[in-house]
């Protein structure tokens, strides 16, 4: 990774001049109006992590159709049981640990648009690998080198995202991926109650919506074609003429979109941003050690609680006796409230302070945690189902916002990579405990796990988290 300079002096003349053009250059991007050319160019990152959360989320509703053949049991009678469903959710979280830890600082080397399509590509590949094996080893195999390219696609798309857009709506933007994105939850239920009870073909259902995920690598290279690399990412880099063309063309447009002359870049602009490589070690030296280690904190907590329900939701219904097939149409509904917490964050978020987003979702995930573990009716279940759904969301869209303001673009994506890590950890563990808390404890027991894991994140974010509300991302950093 990377560091900031001892002493900005020591830069020579010819990096002075690039560091100043790159301030010009993230100044005039935080003074764009949002219009139809900026939401296109979200909507369409947004469409690559679409694949991404559809991923993501299908562990869920394939869990129950993997039982059914055969290959995997919901528990093991040991901790590490590998052809337990725990060990399939485990093989993803491994992927996606891997993934960000090792290889999202690609991004920072090789630029966000590169790094964006070789991950879709390779996750669609070696998810459609995975829907033909017939062993759970050779599926957990598959879906950890799956989880890979998921792993490195989702932090891309966060530092794409928050250098594309102006500082007024990185809010927005990020509540409005999700809302994308989250789209993809209902879908991958909807075809999972279609498909996993039965065989199309003589195909296992789960393995024609595992399938379905794979098709993300036909969209990859048209987005490609239309998403520019990030201005940001090109003038810290040196490559500032470049960069001028690249926002050039995005002004015309959103000059003619406007309808008058655009506003003038701000005077009072951030300093201009170091051009020093970074450290590894930066990350643990003033001003980002504070910032490092509260968001592995946060990280290793917030997947307990946001992945122990939404990786779990059928087995939990099952666990509470509603039979397979209800259990998906039950998970239909409950996945079906996904895109409603980004919806409701597109009208909050540039409105309340980031970490105050954060908070008081992960409050709501352990009030109605809590609560729904309490309850025998269908309809409580669905309905505090949907609440803490929507509380899981609103806190995606609160933290993905916020991690990747709080380090500079330089190391934004190596940074965000290791921090976010520590959820991809704690999520490929947490398939083990919550299968173990299931087994000893029943739901109350994996409610109890989740809302103390809850707990440690407020605390960590509402403590000892700086505000970023509507600030420059170079501000914010220094």
């Amino acid at each position: 990774m990377s560091s900031l300079p001892v002493d900005a002096t020591r830069e020579s003349p010819h990096d002075l001049a690039v560091s100043t053009g790159a301030a010009q250059i993230n100044a005039r991007i935080d003074r764009l109006p949002a219009t139809r050319s900026i939401w296109a160019l979200v909507f369409l990152l947004s469409l690559g992590g679409w694949f991404e959360f559809y991923d993501l989320f299908f562990t869920a509703y394939v869990g129950p159709g993997l039982v059914k053949s055969g290959l995997y049991s919901t528990t093991t009678a040991s901790f590490f049981g590998f052809s337990g469903l725990g060990a399939f959710v485990a093989a993803s979280f491994a992927g996606l640990f891997i993934g960000t830890f090792c290889f999202t600082g690609l991004a920072d080397r090789y630029g966000r648009r590169t790094m964006f399509t070789a991950s879709l590509l390779w996750y669609s590949a070696a998810t459609c690998i995975m829907a033909l094996q017939t062993s759970a080893p050779a599926i957990n195999l598959w879906r950890l080198v799956a989880g890979i390219g998921v792993g490195i696609e989702l932090v891309t798309i966060d530092t794409y995202v928050s250098e594309l857009v102006p500082k007024h709506m990185r809010g927005r933007a990020f509540a409005f991926v999700h809302l994308v994105q989250y789209t993809a939850v209902p879908a991958v239920a909807l075809l999972a109650w279609w498909f996993v009870p039965r065989a199309p073909l003589g195909f296992d259902g789960w393995r024609w919506v595992v399938m379905f995920g794979a098709l993300g690598a036909l969209i990859a290279w048209a987005i490609r074609r239309r998403v520019p690399e990030s201005a940001r990412w090109l003038a810290q880099r040196g490559r500032t003429e470049e960069a001028a063309r690249v926002l050039a063309r995005l002004e015309t447009k959103v000059e003619r979109e406007y309808g008058r002359i655009l506003p003038a870049p701000a005077p009072e602009a951030a300093p201009a941003p170091s051009l020093t490589r970074a450290r590894f070690a930066e990350l643990w030296q003033p001003p980002y050690r504070r910032r490092t280690i509260t968001l592995l904190v946060f990280n290793l907590f917030q997947a307990i609680g946001f992945y122990g329900f939404a990786s779990w939701v059928p087995t939990l219904l099952v666990s509470k006796g509603v039979t397979i097939t209800h259990s998906l149409l039950y998970s239909f509904v409950i996945a079906a409230s996904n895109p409603f917490g980004p919806l409701l964050g597109m009208a909050i978020a540039d409105r309340i302070e980031r970490k105050t987003l954060v908070v008081l979702s992960a409050f709501a995930i352990a009030v109605c945690g809590t609560l729904f573990a309490m309850q025998t009716s269908a309809a409580m279940l669905m309905l505090l189902g949907v609440l803490i759904t929507l509380g899981g969301t609103l806190l995606s869209v609160g933290y993905h916002a916020y991690q990747v303001e709080l380090f500079p673009t330089r190391m934004r994506a190596t940074a965000v990579g290791f921090v976010y890590s520590m959820s991809r950890l704690s999520a490929m563990f947490s398939g083990f405990m919550i299968a173990s808390a299931l087994r000893h404890f029943g739901v109350p027991g994996v409610f109890s796990l989740i809302t103390a894991a809850m707990i440690v994140v407020m605390a960590a974010i509402g403590l000892f988290g700086p505000r970023t509300k509507n600030r420059a991302l170079d501000e914010i950093s220094r």
